[in-house]
This record gives C-alpha cells, sequence and structure tokens, in this order.
C-alpha cells in the first residue's frame, strides 16, 4: 500500500484512490496564503453543455433528461484540496463536493476531479482518471494535469454539471 503526497494510504501507486492526487505531487506547501482570498464554487445545470454531451455520444433521445436550470449551490473552497464527486459508503469516498443529487448527474464519477490549492490564494483543477473526463472553459484537460483557474472559469464534467469559480478577496 502506498501513501499519497496528501497522506492517504492508496492501494494504487500511480495516483490515490482516496483524494485523487498524483504520486509525488506536492498538494500545497504549508506556507500559502489561504487566508488572502475566498473562493467558492457554484454549482448548476448548463443546458448548452448538456446539449453538445449528448450530440457527441449519439443519444439525444437518451433516458438522460437534462434537470431544468435551478439557483444553483455553492460550495465554500477550504483547506488544501476539495474532492469532488458522488458519495460511496461502500469505497468509502466522501468527497467535500458531493455531487450525489438531487439531481444526480450520471456522468459524474465516484471521484470525479480534484480542486487543489496552489500558490498565491489560487486554486486548481485535477482529473484524477474520471470516466468522462473534465472541460475547463470548454477546453478538456489531461489526466492528472493540474490547470490553474481564474475567477470566473467554468469546469464542465459528467453530463450537464457546471462549477463556475468565484473569488471573493480584496487584495485583487
Amino acid at each position: 500500500m502506498a501513501v499519497c503526497p496528501g497522506g492517504h494510504n492508496s492501494a494504487r501507486a500511480d495516483v490515490c484512490d482516496v483524494c485523487g492526487l498524483p504520486a509525488g505531487s506536492d498538494p500545497a506547501p504549508s506556507s500559502f496564503p489561504y487566508s488572502q482570498a475566498t473562493w467558492s464554487a457554484v454549482i448548476g445545470a448548463d443546458r448548452a453543455y448538456y446539449d453538445r454531451v449528448q450530440e457527441v455520444t449519439g443519444t439525444l433521445d437518451a433516458a438522460v433528461a437534462f434537470p431544468g436550470e435551478g439557483a444553483g449551490r455553492r460550495f465554500q473552497l477550504r483547506g488544501n484540496q476539495m474532492r469532488i464527486g458522488r458519495r460511496s459508503a461502500s469505497r468509502g469516498l466522501a468527497p467535500e463536493i458531493d455531487l450525489s443529487g438531487p439531481p444526480a448527474d450520471p456522468g459524474i464519477s465516484r471521484l470525479h476531479a480534484v480542486l487543489i490549492a496552489v500558490p498565491a490564494g489560487h486554486w486548481a483543477v485535477l482529473d484524477p482518471g474520471s470516466a468522462n473526463g473534465t472541460l475547463v472553459n470548454g477546453a478538456e484537460i489531461a489526466i492528472g494535469q493540474q490547470v490553474r483557474l481564474q475567477e470566473g472559469d467554468r469546469i464542465n464534467l459528467g453530463t450537464w454539471t457546471a462549477i463556475t469559480m468565484h473569488r471573493d478577496d480584496r487584495l485583487r
């Protein structure tokens, strides 16, 4: 059993099966100035993304219906990392950003992506190997690649899920 950079015991040697960090990565040095910026992630349904997914997969008449656009849920980003996925009691997964629903997006993996605190009060997103991939501002990111995020960036995952990043600080 390997120990990941975040301190978790992992059955996988390439990437942590608990938090998704790649082996040998540095999750977040303790000297990061976290208090300088407050970030939140707003989760919603994205109709345009849903339509593109349906077109690409050829499932326009699929049983997976668009849930409708609601006000969205807001998650305050805290600590060194925030896992995004679906809760799984049998696998012991309880992501900080739990997209189990309702509505439940069937394209979300148990551990779909990880938001990682990076220097200067920023966050990055990493896809540890989700089944359906992760996009940032419409561009698919490679598995294991950290992409630094900016105010207003949009992360798409699953069948319709959109996560919009918001930064609220007075130091910009």
